[in-house]
């Protein structure tokens, strides 16, 4: 009797233990890649570093691509009304002619066989570009009347340049649908076909239209964009010196502010420049040569009403017809 009763209290005692263990312990998921899986990555990682990357590959050769729904995507997710043929016209790119009728071509089909129906996109990219340059040159002449014709020019040089038209191409969704003869598709491609999307959307909904999609996604590209960035001066106080004449005003006349740091490797000057005993600017430099420049770009910013502090362009859409304000007064009365 008595070892059956120490041993059922043994096991009593036991059940308890093991029931206060058992909350203690909290069980806790892990989650990793099974066997067979780190064997595969360790295979295609060794594949990968001694073939490299496989080659890009056009997004129409991959699965579930349906070329004329994306070009009517394209047209309503930028919220423009492009005619069709047009738009299509304006993606194909003379490359990609070539390219296609020498692969044809190698393929043994008969030349009259290989004619392809399709027009490039050259005279849209002409009409485009000139369409461009026109409209961006008088936006930034009215935009910043001060600014001299070569600044100007400059500007709309750097919006229209293959770097920044490609920029915007890209994260317009253009890469994708642009016809090309190579992949990944070089900048003066994307650029040329900027260009003809311009060119089509001037000729389907006219000048107003194309000039607001030159407003909403060329002239944006200015935002945070310094003035000497864009136009190159090899002497700013010259060119301060002939704006100051040209406006009657008496020639600046540098002084030193202040300095800090002038017997270590890092001194730090503060020049100003002064006019009529009036400051006009003041810019720091590693050397007081390097600030009297500094100094002369901040007066020419100021004059050009091209400072940091100068007021945004506006972007707010246009005002609709004064039939369209009657309509709407009406119809919200």
């Amino acid at each position: 009797m008595a070892s059956g009763y120490i041993a059922t209290r043994g096991m009593l005692t036991l059940g308890i233990h093991c029931q206060r263990v058992c909350r203690s312990v909290s069980l806790v998921q892990v989650r990793e890649k099974k066997r067979w899986m780190k064997a595969y990555t360790y295979l295609m990682a060794k594949k990968l570093k001694l073939e490299g990357p496989p080659p890009p590959e056009p997004r129409s050769q991959k699965p579930h691509w349906d070329y004329h729904a994306e070009v009517q995507a394209f047209s309503v997710r930028l919220h423009e009304n492009f005619s069709t043929p047009l738009l299509k016209t304006a993606l194909v790119n003379p490359c990609y002619l070539r390219a296609e009728q020498q692969r044809r071509l190698g393929l043994g089909v008969d030349s009259d066989a290989t004619a392809l129906a399709l027009e490039h996109n050259v005279e849209l990219s002409k009409t485009g570009a000139a369409f461009t340059d026109s409209f961006l040159t008088d936006f930034c002449s009215a935009s910043f009347p001060s600014l001299p014709a070569e600044a100007v020019q400059s500007i709309v040089g750097h919006l229209t340049g293959p770097a920044l038209l490609a920029h915007v191409a890209r994260n317009l969704g253009m890469e994708d649908l642009t016809m090309s003869a190579e992949c990944p598709i070089p900048d003066d491609v994307l650029h040329s076909t900027f260009l003809a999307v311009v060119g089509a959307l001037l000729d389907s909904s006219g000048a107003e239209r194309a000039g607001l999609f030159l407003r909403d996604f060329l002239v944006t590209q200015l935002i945070g964009r310094d003035l000497f960035d864009m136009w190159t001066v090899v002497n700013p106080m010259g060119l301060l010196v002939e704006e100051l004449s040209r406006r009657n005003v008496p020639l600046p006349e540098p002084r030193l502010i202040r300095a800090a740091g002038a017997s270590t490797v890092l001194p730090l000057y503060f020049v100003g420049l002064y006019s009529d005993k009036k400051l006009l600017a003041q810019g720091p430099g590693e050397t007081l040569a390097a600030a009297e420049e500094e100094a002369a770009r901040v007066a020419l910013r100021k004059l050009y009403g091209y400072s940091e502090s100068r007021k945004p362009i506006d972007f707010s859409p246009p005002p609709p017809p004064p039939q369209q304000q009657v309509l709407q007064s009406v119809s919200s009365s």
